[in-house]
């Protein structure tokens, strides 16, 4: 249906939530855009907090089409900070309670009922981009770490309860087989598309003639699968309706009470993106210029999904010599790309996103890095990933690096960090004894190639060292393994993508997780 007609549409949710994060998500859905549509609210309040009622109220003032259900809250419902406790009856009375959202939506006549939960977030464009998808049933992406220490996973899946690989009937699979398919699912789910999946839930526009045909909530007596939604997946099927999840603007799933700042910093943004495109850009967001040149240094880089990583202060410490910056983007889903204008604001840079990561096949990574980098006319390019920082005494030493003429190439020695404070030494992890390619002038009229292997293809062309070349005693810090999660996921990825060490060596990839390994104090 075409958002060019006045649709009718029911954003609705049962709710029994905390005052603070119920506050949140009602200030996200008035931030949704609409278009034309006729907008209608539905909540059946199940709260036990009566500020969490007042809030509902005071919505109601705001927005005079809502209505509110009242449920009776005898339930005890608990949640802390490793997950959410969840028991049978609950779980089939908000199946009830979405149900009878389902029979209100019909009774209203309405072409899309919005079922939301109460703790997501949403992008403004979110609805309306929904409703182009054109689909029966079709669902936002959102990400949560069910568990703490967990991976981060979306709420979308391909076959039975919540198994994230694409297998067909009959099919049979190892047990790595799986583990690379969900790999590949993962990897998919964080690209910007619409794609066709075998369950979903808690973020659900829902057309209307999906509705007519009888989709439901309700438990199916011959199925054992826990969660209301996996029924209403299981009936959809039955019934001919195809699923699908658009991964364009993906939700804030506030699923702890420590997820609250980057909620308030997900509503920020929103509130600043609105008030930016109320206004002109100010020169300093819309100029390409080329500044003043610090040290003729290009600052080149691959980023993903690094928000919670070393990204800002690694990019801190580069700003005061370099000129420009390339950065790839590849394929990240959370606020790595505001960070890189933030951090680098009044130095040209150049961003390019990949919708789809690269990253399993470095090669073509690496060299989309240098094509998009030599775009740029660069004199020096200095190549650093973004848990990658020069030695502080490298501001004051670079120019004497950049200025002189003789040296084309400048390697340096590489420091795998374990901690904060201290690097790895042993006979697996001595990166640092070798002096690497970091700095190079660019000569435009050398015939670049490349070492054509889809992990540890080097970040540079493969014949750099036909350029005059030196070392130089400075020094790298790298904080890629500082912290044991982004080793036991490098180790998971080193598995999936080299399993039979073609590119590295198998006895390092299993010393990763050594529980005691030898660390040398770091000094400056």
């Amino acid at each position: 249906m075409s958002t060019n007609s006045t649709a009718r549409v029911l954003i609705a949710s049962p709710i029994r939530q905390s005052p603070d994060i119920l506050e949140r998500f009602l200030r996200s859905l008035r931030l949704l855009e609409r278009g034309d549509l006729n907008i209608s609210f539905m909540f059946i309040d199940d709260n036990d907090d009566p500020l969490s009622r007042m809030l509902l109220q005071h919505f109601v003032h705001q927005e005079p089409q809502t209505f509110i259900q009242y449920a009776a809250a005898q339930d005890i419902y608990h949640r802390d900070e490793n997950t959410h406790y969840w028991n049978d009856h609950l779980v089939w009375k908000v199946a009830a309670f979405k149900d009878q959202i389902l029979e209100q939506a019909r009774d209203m006549g309405c072409d899309y009922v919005f079922l939301v939960d109460s703790d997501l977030l949403l992008e403004p464009e979110t609805l309306l981009h929904l409703i182009k998808a054109d689909q029966p049933i079709v669902a936002e992406i959102f990400w949560t770490r069910w568990q703490p220490d967990a991976m981060a996973q979306p709420q979308v899946w391909m076959l039975n309860e919540y198994s994230q690989w694409e297998q067909a009937r009959g099919e049979s699979l190892t047990e790595e087989e799986k583990a690379v398919r969900t790999f590949n699912f993962l990897e998919k789910m964080r690209s910007p598309g619409l794609y066709q999946v075998g369950g979903l839930g808690a973020c659900t526009l829902i057309r209307s003639d999906a509705l007519h045909k009888g989709v439901s909530f309700a438990a199916i007596p011959n199925l054992t699968f826990w969660g209301e939604d996996r029924h209403f997946c299981v009936r959809a099927a039955a019934l001919g309706i195809p699923m699908y999840v658009d991964t364009h603007y993906p939700a804030f799933h506030i699923y702890r009470d420590t997820d609250k700042p980057a909620a308030d910093d997900f509503l920020t943004r929103i509130v600043q993106r609105a008030q930016l495109a109320a206004k002109p850009p100010s020169m300093a967001q819309v100029s390409t210029e080329r500044q003043p040149a610090k040290t003729g240094i290009t600052l080149s880089m691959v980023v993903h999904n690094e928000e919670h990583r070393y990204l800002e202060a690694i990019l801190l410490s580069h700003r005061p010599y370099i000129d420009q910056a390339v950065i790839i983007d590849d394929g990240s889903t959370d606020r790595t790309v505001d960070i890189c204008l933030r951090v680098l604001g009044g130095i040209p840079i150049r961003i390019i996103h990949n919708a789809v990561p690269r990253f399993s096949n470095e090669v073509l990574l690496r060299k989309q890095q240098w094509e998009e980098t030599i775009k740029a006319s660069p004199e020096w390019i200095l190549n650093l990933d973004a848990d990658e920082q020069l030695e502080a005494r490298f501001a004051a030493e670079i120019h004497s690096l950049t200025a002189q003429t003789e040296v084309d190439l400048f390697c340096f020695r590489l420091y795998d960090f374990w901690n904060e404070t201290h690097y790895r030494e042993d006979g697996y992890w001595q990166a640092h004894r070798v002096y690497r390619p970091f700095l190079l002038r660019y000569r435009p009229g050398l015939e670049y190639h490349w070492k054509e292997t889809a992990q540890h293809c080097g970040r540079f062309p493969d014949n750099v060292f036909e350029l005059p070349h030196a070392v130089s005693e400075l020094r790298i810090k790298h904080f890629g393994w500082a912290d044991p999660q982004d080793r036991q996921r490098k180790l998971e990825r080193y598995q999936t993508l080299d399993p039979e060490a073609k590119y590295g060596s198998q006895e390092q990839y299993a010393s990763i997780l050594d529980e005691e390994p030898r660390l040398i104090e770091w000094e400056e």
